[in-house]
């Protein structure tokens, strides 16, 4: 299996902070590939790994012979030549059912878990040991749901832990159990069966796209939002997955940790996601295009404290995880308008991610040396050419906006945005141009992204916003200076 490779005028496209239809399917084949290739190397090293016991290994076996089954099924629906669990395919299973739930975002952070429990030294730690069991578990989990969305009836146990049996793209089943519980799965026309000890049996009817019903409590079924365009599939909003934020603790680089929503905020989602799509329009075309080329499914993030009298979380965070292609995770928006711009600024960071696995960039250590007006501490190269590259499609996206905008309170405020983000880009690109760590490829990239910068500022901005973003910029730097400047000139000697 070869990985594609990134041309140079896809990289252009890029430092515009665009990219063609083209180009946004290559970032995404280079990481479907790479995400099978991962997966194929869990299967191999479990074999071969002193943490995995021969029982584990085996299951796992079992559960890739049981996706097999199903790619054949949904390649080959008639029954023609299935594959076999002894198929040496590099890439594994790859039917259309089978391939979409393999390159569902959150199965990646459980990929490279897998592979760091594999590869880990101490074969002699049970903690080590049990840990890489649940994990293993998970997959059983997956290869069920994903056989059950083929159709393939089975017969196998599966295994709720701390309380919970999350089946991908179907829902999750409570069993309220501290310890881990047994579950056995039957699959037929359609009807997934959970038994488990001393409770009722739980009938769960399969549907199409994402989620599942039962007439139980104890089954929570899997939600999703509308596609983006008329022809998109939905969206997955993933409060289910244990996945879906970095395993072992609930904070990720000062996020709040994952949710679980209620039906009261599942409505607030929706409230905001049925504008997003023309809120994304308004900020230039591309940017609703690049979205539904992008985005496969959101992760709900607890809403942070905010600074409010009534002391109620009204804060804000979202994120991207290189390791989950695909996956935004993000506090509840409060808007559309504002969810827009968080997608524009996180899908930004997911190109940027993409390319620099792609090619090399630059050879810069990681040093946090560099000021960026966007944070209050020093940023490593890598760090400020994420954030420069992020806040550089923002104010694309607020200038599309402001131009287009008919209102003129709304127009106001997007010329506001604008002015502030490509203040804050101007003061972040001295240093990224300057840097004789770029490569090639990454002086060619910073350039386009500095004449973009150029662009943009030859369109007048309202002489107020003008003067305030630059005051702002010029207020962060100072205080900058005040707190880092001494430890930055240390880093350096």
């Amino acid at each position: 299996m070869t990985l594609p490779s990134l041309p140079g005028h896809a990289l252009t496209e890029l430092g515009r902070t665009g990219g063609s239809s083209e180009t946004l399917a290559l970032l995404a084949r280079d990481q479907d590939t790479r995400r099978l290739l991962i997966l194929r190397a869990v299967l191999d090293g479990a074999g071969e790994a002193r943490t995995c016991s021969a029982g584990a290994a085996r299951r796992l076996r079992e559960d890739w012979a049981l996706l097999e089954e199903a790619e054949g099924a949904t390649a080959n629906p008639r029954g023609r030549a299935t594959a076999t669990a002894g198929s040496s395919s590099p890439s594994g299973p790859s039917g259309p059912s089978v391939r979409t739930g393999l390159l569902h975002p959150l199965l990646g952070p459980w990929a490279q878990r897998i592979l760091r429990g594999l590869g880990s030294a101490s074969a002699a730690d049970p903690e080590r040991q049990r840990d890489l069991a649940t994990d293993l578990d998970h997959f059983s989990a997956v290869a069920a749901a994903l056989a059950a969305r083929a159709g393939i009836p089975f017969a196998v146990r599966l295994t709720a832990h701390a309380g919970t049996l999350v089946l991908p793209s179907f829902g999750a089943l409570r069993t309220d159990e501290p310890e881990s519980t047994p579950v056995d799965a039957v699959h037929r026309s359609g009807r997934l069966t959970l038994r488990r000890p001393g409770a009722a049996d739980v009938v769960v009817h399969l549907e199409g796209g994402v989620g599942a019903w039962a007439d139980s409590r104890a089954w929570t079924p899997a939600y999703a939002l509308p596609g983006l365009l008329a022809d998109s599939p939905p969206i997955p909003l993933d409060d289910l997955d244990p996945y879906r934020t970095v395993h072992g603790g609930p904070h990720y680089y000062g996020l709040s940790g994952p949710v679980t929503l209620d039906d009261a905020e599942r409505k607030r989602w929706l409230q905001a996601w049925s504008g997003t799509a023309t809120a994304l329009r308004l900020g230039g075309a591309g940017r609703l295009t690049e979205a539904a080329a992008l985005l496969r499914c959101l992760v709900p993030l607890a809403v942070p404290p905010g600074d409010s009298a009534d002391g109620r979380a009204h804060g804000s965070c979202s994120a991207t995880r290189q390791e989950a292609f695909g996956a935004v995770l993000s506090s509840t928006p409060p808007n559309a308008m504002s969810f827009a711009a968080t997608l524009v600024h996180e899908l930004q960071h997911a190109k940027l991610a993409v390319a620099g696995t792609m090619v090399t960039l630059h050879h810069s250590d990681g040093r946090a040396r560099h000021f960026a007006p966007w944070r209050p501490e020093p940023r490593p190269y890598d760090g400020l050419l994420q954030g420069a590259y992020a806040h550089l499609g923002l104010a694309d996206y607020f200038q599309h906006r402001a131009l287009g905008e008919g209102d003129p309170a709304r127009r106001d405020t997007a010329w506001g945005q604008f002015a502030r983000y490509h203040e804050q880009v101007a003061a972040a690109l001295p240093a990224l141009v300057g840097s004789d760590d770029l490569t090639a490829r990454g002086r060619q990239f910073v350039e386009v992204m500095v004449d973009t910068h150029e662009r943009m500022g030859d369109i007048a901005v309202p002489r107020a916003h003008a003067v305030r973003a630059r005051e702002y910029v010029r207020a962060a730097r100072r205080l900058w200076v005040q707190r880092h400047a001494v430890d930055v000139r240390r880093s350096r000697e």
